[in-house]
Parts: structure tokens; sequence; C-alpha cells
């Protein structure tokens, strides 16, 4: 008999605090950001574009976190995978939404499982990846 535990899915209220976070990081560092966030089948639950951003913006955090999303991975590790040589250097972008290797995705975890992912986009791509880390270690 083998017995599974459940994980509680990433909800509104935990996207609600994601995207607060990291768009009040982006604020104290004087940074307009969109921040998406997507549940463990890529689903939006919370999407904010300051109105002082540039609109690719919000395309750029949605395909950040669905590139964390789909390879559980923050986007920050997966830039060298995707040089020359690299793991990914042949990846396919047939899918629905084509990756983007750009820091500023997270993947987000419960109990060691995938439940989602919060993207960053508008800043530095280092400053996107720290304001979505500082989202992401704010549900923990």
């Amino acid at each position: 008999m083998s017995t599974t535990t459940a994980v509680a899915p990433l909800t509104v209220q935990d996207a609600e605090i994601l995207l607060s976070v990291a768009r009040q990081a982006a604020e104290d560092a004087g940074v307009t950001v969109s921040v998406t966030v997507l549940d463990a089948g890529g689903h939006l639950l919370a999407f904010r574009r300051d109105d002082r951003a540039v609109l690719i913006s919000g395309e750029t955090s949605t395909r950040k976190a669905y590139t964390a999303l789909q390879l559980n991975s923050a986007t920050a590790d997966l830039v060298d995978a995707v040089q020359p040589g690299g793991l990914f250097h042949t990846l396919p972008t047939a899918l629905d939404r084509p990756l983007l290797f750009i820091a500023g995705g997270v993947p987000v975890h419960r109990d060691g499982r995938l439940i989602g992912a919060v993207g960053v986009g508008g800043g530095a791509p280092e400053q996107d990846h720290g304001f979505a880390v500082a989202a992401v270690d704010a549900l923990v």
C-alpha cells in the first residue's frame, strides 16, 4: 500500500503575497516592474504591471515565470544552459509560449514540490531576480 502526501497548491492568497512583495521590493529600489504569478499548471493567478513600466515588461514577466515553471529552476541559473554547448542550446522553442532565459523567473515550492512560479520584468535582470526571490522567500 502506497501513501501519498497532498501538497497544498499555490492559492490566490499566496499569489497576492508574491505579487505584493515583489512589487514592494521593486518600488523600494525605485524600479517599475510587472509581476506574474502562475500556478503549477501554468495558469495565471496574479498579474500586475505598474503604469510606468514599459509595456513589454508584462510579457517578459509572464515568460520568465513560465520558463521557471517549465524547467523548475530559476531563470538566472539557466542563462549559461542556452549558450552554444549548453544543456538547452538546442531546446525547441515550438512551445505554446516561448521560454525566456533572462534572470527574473523563480519557481515556487511547497514541501519540496513545484506549485507555481513568479516572474518579474522591468528592471535589470539581476534586480528582477532579487525581487522574485524576495517574494518567494516571503511565503516560507
